[in-house]
Formats: C-alpha cells, structure tokens, sequence
C-alpha cells in the first residue's frame, strides 16, 4: 500500500510539475481576436464543407454511382472555385452513410459563388434530385482548418480513413488548439495526418481530425507507436476534460475521391 501511495504521489507530482511547465509555453491569448482568427493561417485560410449523407440501405450503390458520375466533372471544372477533398462511404461507425469534403480556396465568397451556379446547373439540380430520392436524412458543417495541421492534397491508395470527432465543452477551442499545436509533432511519423478542422457553422465547438491508414492493423500500430514519444501523455491527459463527446468512423474512399 505505501508503494502505491508513493508511486500515486510520484504521478500527481509529474502531472503538477507538467502543468508548471506548460506555464512557460508560448500560447494563444483568446483576448486579442477571434478564434477563427487566431487558430488558422488567416489570409491563406480555406473554407471547407463537410456533408454527412444517411442513405437509404436498398440504394447506397446507386447513390455511390450516381455520385462517383457527377461530383468529378465539377471538382475539374475551373468555372467552379471549389474543390473535392475526398468521398467515402463509412465501413465502421454510422452504417450505410456518406461523407464529402470540398474545399473552397476564396473562402464565403467562393462558397456563395459556387452555389449560386450550381443552381443554374442542370446536371448538378438533376443529381439533387435524384440523390434526394435515396436519403434518409443529411447535414453538413462549415469548417476552418487549424494553422498547424497540414492541408489536405491528393494521396495515393489504397488507404482506409478515420474521421475522429470530438464536441469540445464551450470556450475551450483556444486550449485545444495551443495542445494540439505541440501534439501533431508526435503524429507526423507514418505520414498519417491528412487534416484539422474546426467547425464555423454547423454544430459548434465541433473538431474534426482525418487520417489515414494501411490498414486497421497499421492504425493499432501507428496510435500505439504514439504513446511512446514523450509527451503525447500529457497532451491525452489534458485534452480528454476538454471533450464532451467523440466519435469515430472508419471510412472507405469512392473511387471518385482525390483521397484513395
């Protein structure tokens, strides 16, 4: 017992000398400006939109199909200022749903640009109409990537993603990001991290973080591997109080998607 109580004492010392320490560490002061602001790359900042399509069981090849036809032709043509960043079908987590990610390069107005020509779209208003007979139900987010993670470009396959999702409690977006600034450092070395983004419409206080993997067994190996860089314990240790909830897909890309 006095062995535990020693080897107990000994962790709450090392946590409190850790939270010293992080004292001196340079961090954002969220007083100056606004969050957005303060955790992007400002002028060089992308508006991305990530849309979560729930598809009816019976149609999810069709709306594959119907998807993998339609979404390219506009991801390559300049008319639009807009980009696809990937398209996957969920494999573990929500079942028989869909997930898309563009990106808009000129940020609201490339957005407000390209949904006004979509709608004199024919091809694309035929596509909603169709893809609007096989869904359940649908949302999407509007989000901002962090400054210190990198940008999303066209990978090679074949990987399998994971979309990790985290609500973060109100007022602690600022404190997630000075952790996770430091903590990307211990992630980079299997070239797993695709992208960080923070919700700016949509659910708010929303983080999301893709990766890709191999594999599942090279996803266990990879996040095991992690634990043994110095560090990466202190940024779980304070980062999980800052969540009030996570959630997890394991994604497949479309055949259409630049992320395969």
């Amino acid at each position: 017992t006095c062995k535990n109580w020693g080897l107990s004492a000994s962790n709450h010392r090392n946590r409190e000398d850790s939270w010293f320490k992080s004292l001196f560490v340079r961090k954002v002061d969220p007083r100056k400006d606004a969050h957005s602001h303060l955790l992007t790359k400002n002028e060089e900042s992308n508006l991305y939109k990530i849309q979560f399509h729930n598809v009816k069981p019976e149609c999810l090849d069709a709306y594959n199909q119907l998807c993998e036809e339609t979404l390219p032709s506009i991801h390559n043509d300049k008319y639009y200022p807009c980009e696809l960043v990937g398209t996957w079908n969920t494999w573990y987590g929500e079942q028989d749903q869909a997930v898309h990610m563009w990106r808009y390069r000129g940020g609201y107005p490339a957005l407000t640009e390209v949904m006004s020509k979509l709608r004199q779209n024919k091809e694309f208003m035929k596509y909603r109409e169709e893809r609007g007979k096989m869904l359940l139900s649908r949302r999407n987010q509007l989000l901002l990537e962090f400054s210190f993670w990198n940008e999303p470009i066209p990978r090679k396959g074949p990987n399998i993603y994971e979309l990790r999702s985290y609500q973060l409690r109100p007022g602690t977006m600022i404190e997630w990001g000075n952790y996770w600034a430091r903590a990307i450092g211990y992630r980079q070395h299997n070239s797993e991290a695709v992208g960080g983004f923070f919700s700016q419409i949509g659910n708010l206080y929303m983080v999301h973080h893709l990766w890709a993997y191999k594999d599942l067994e090279a996803r266990e190996a990879t996040r095991n591997a992690a634990w043994q860089h110095e560090g990466w314990d202190e940024v779980v240790y304070y980062t999980v109080p800052l969540i009030q909830h996570m959630d997890s897909r394991i994604m497949i890309p479309m055949k259409a998607s630049p992320l395969q």
